[in-house]
């Protein structure tokens, strides 16, 4: 019995650090199927999302959902940390118990409370290990415990600033495609002006962001579960939008602006689909159109009337459809699970953009972009 105790445990402590060393300190996609963090993610966040649906008011719900990234890292810590406290007082128990000593053997809850208090380094001295193997368990256990916390605190700021700076983009698509953004507005605002060069300039930043978005949310998956400072905004919707964009250029136009469209649109989609295999989201059968007839042809004719080449529209419409059947069955994915809205071309227009309100008043600022297109009526204050 002693023996086999003592082998879980150190089963359950290969475990449980091979797990910590690929989620905090690999820098790249784990595609093994059985892992304790993916576990771990599956039995919390599926209950979580199934209370969230729910919940009748958005503002609520998206309060609660965004509790959930940032409290199940710190569940996480906690599971490593009881783990490797269990797994080391079952190594000492079974060490005591096969040594057949009457003065070594304690019993196992006196040996997780010795274990507790060398994992945290407490150093209180009321219970102390007697053999020599016993007392190089105990140092090895507080030099883990000691690293365990080092890591905690170095892994923090990196996460939360892959964080910031993913969502720094996103609040800058505020102003040029809307609350929430939506594609039409982000050609619109971009057309109006006969601005052609500055989208292509600011397509080519989408497309270095969208690199860096697989990097990181690879690197750190529980980054796909922290939401947006306003309930309007998501990193999936913002990933949507600059998708959408990113086709109807590519079916429509001819030129630079397509070329560029077609780099921005290649890693997009390379970022959605490297992110759905990672958090194993299957693509799902899109439920919905999300496309309007009008509204494709109100772009077509934007798109003209400011000076860009065109595709015959046969044609055009022809390789829109073939790109939206790439990547649209996996934003529906992210958005049945991780219950992020995605934007619709022809959503009516009503509301102001974020940048336009305050908390004391409806609209601040009298002038600017004009108000987006709003999925659903939203507070995001």
């Amino acid at each position: 019995m002693a023996l086999f105790v003592g082998l879980a445990g150190i089963c359950l402590l290969s475990v449980i650090l091979w797990d910590a060393f690929e989620t905090i300190i690999l820098p790249r996609r784990v595609t093994r199927r059985y892992r304790l963090t993916r576990a771990f993610y599956r039995y919390t966040g599926t209950p979580w999302l199934w209370i969230a649906r729910r919940i009748g008011s958005s503002k609520r719900r998206e309060g609660f959902l965004g509790v959930y990234g940032p409290l199940s890292v710190l569940l996480l810590f906690g599971v490593w940390a009881g783990g490797l406290i269990l797994s080391f007082g079952m190594v000492q128990w079974a060490a005591g118990s096969l040594l057949g000593e009457p003065w070594t053997v304690q019993s196992f809850r006196t040996q997780l409370y010795l274990s507790g208090t060398s994992f945290f380094t407490l150093g209180l001295g009321d219970v102390t290990p007697h053999t020599a193997f016993a007392r190089v368990v105990t140092v090895a256990e507080a030099g883990m415990g000691f690293a365990f916390l080092a890591v905690v605190i170095s892994y923090l700021p990196v996460l939360y600033g892959a964080f910031s700076r993913r969502e720094a983009n996103i609040s800058l698509l505020d102003a040029r495609a809307g609350s929430p953004p939506t594609a039409p507005e982000l050609l619109r605002r971009h057309t109006r002006q006969q601005n052609l060069d500055a989208l292509g300039d600011y397509l080519r930043a989408w497309e270095s962001w969208a690199a860096e978005l697989m990097e990181s949310h690879l690197s750190y998956p529980v980054l796909c579960y922290f939401r947006s400072q306003h309930n309007n905004q998501s990193w999936v919707s913002a990933l949507a939008t600059i998708l959408d964009a990113c086709a109807l250029l590519v079916a429509h136009t001819e030129g630079a602006l397509r070329w560029q469209a077609e780099l921005t649109f290649a890693i997009s989609r390379h970022a959605l689909v490297d992110l759905a295999q990672a958090l194993a989201i299957p693509p799902r059968a899109v439920p919905y159109d999300r496309f309007d007839p009008a509204t494709l042809a109100e772009m077509r004719e934007i798109l003209g009337a400011c000076g860009a080449p065109l595709c015959k529209a046969r044609a055009a419409q022809e390789t829109l459809e073939q790109l939206r059947q790439i990547y649209e069955p996996y934003l529906f994915g992210f958005s049945e699970r991780l219950l992020m809205l995605l934007p619709a071309w022809n959503a009516p227009k009503r509301g102001s953009d974020n940048w336009r309100t305050s908390a004391w008043e409806k609209v601040s600022a009298p002038s600017g972009p004009p108000s987006a297109s709003h999925l659903e009526d939203d507070e995001h204050l």
